[in-house]
């Protein structure tokens, strides 16, 4: 793979990932969304769909990695670090373009996003945080066990994805994204709740600067103290998980 598939490869497929995913948050989120208040199951399965499209589209041109912790995974595996800085640099641009889209999607219900006064009941509308829409958040914020729980659940991924490619049959049926897809669901659903699980620095880290400087009404901070944890955890855990499959398989 030349280094121009693969850059074009992971803008378009992280694009998409995230498009799907922070589209979902949307969806729940926003006022005015036929999706609102659908709940946790139905971000999982859009994050895990995301991964789905993501993936296939981007496979032919770079294997479709669309995760630094991926990359760095497979690296420490392989030994391979020449290409890494490639994906890392179109997984970065592809988060920020699917923020991008994703924004542009919900354009109306974004804009409705300021206090509403003189409802029926003659009582204001809060505006609705926008944040979680982009990036993660925990429900207990306590930077040592938000930590762990990136990491334990980047390696619940990266580990199974490097240990998927020792079944033959998965990579000949083509089925290995989708298998990955559904294990996304998994984690989101089992370990998704202390912190909304990143466990992948440009999904958290590019749609947080996105919504930085996006003209959202109302928005509210992109909370930059919290920022580094969705990054160094995954990252740990990436490499971490390449370490124990090496060592292992």
């Amino acid at each position: 793979m030349s280094n121009g598939d693969i850059f074009v490869g992971e803008i378009i497929g992280t694009a998409i990932l995230i498009l799907f995913g922070a589209g979902v948050c949307a969806a729940v989120t926003l006022r005015y969304s036929k999706a609102r208040a659908a709940g946790w199951t139905v971000i999982a399965f859009g994050w895990g769909f995301g991964v789905l499209a993501g993936a296939y589209t981007a496979a032919p041109l770079s294997g479709g990695h669309l995760n630094p912790a991926v990359t760095i995974g497979i690296a420490v595996d392989t030994g391979k670090w020449d290409k890494v800085w490639v994906y890392l640099l179109g997984q970065f641009v592809g988060a920020m373009l699917g923020a991008v889209l994703t924004y542009l999607v919900y354009l109306a219900q974004f804009r409705a996003n300021v206090s509403q006064t003189g409802t029926t009941e003659g009582t204001a509308d809060e505006p609705v945080p926008t944040l979680g829409i982009f990036s993660t958040i925990p429900e207990i914020r306590n930077p040592i066990a938000n930590l762990i729980t990136e990491i334990i659940a980047t390696i619940a991924l990266v580990l199974p994805i490097l240990a998927f490619g020792l079944t033959k049959g998965l990579g000949e049926s083509g089925t290995t994204v989708l298998v990955v897809s559904l294990l996304v669901v998994g984690i989101g659903l089992s370990l998704g709740g202390p912190t909304g699980y990143a466990i992948n620095p440009t999904r958290d880290l590019g749609p947080r600067i996105v919504h930085t400087f996006l003209p959202i009404p109302n928005k509210g901070s992109s909370d930059w103290g919290y920022a580094w944890i969705p990054v160094v955890g995954p990252l740990i855990g990436g490499a971490l998980a390449g370490v124990i499959y090496k060592a292992a398989f």
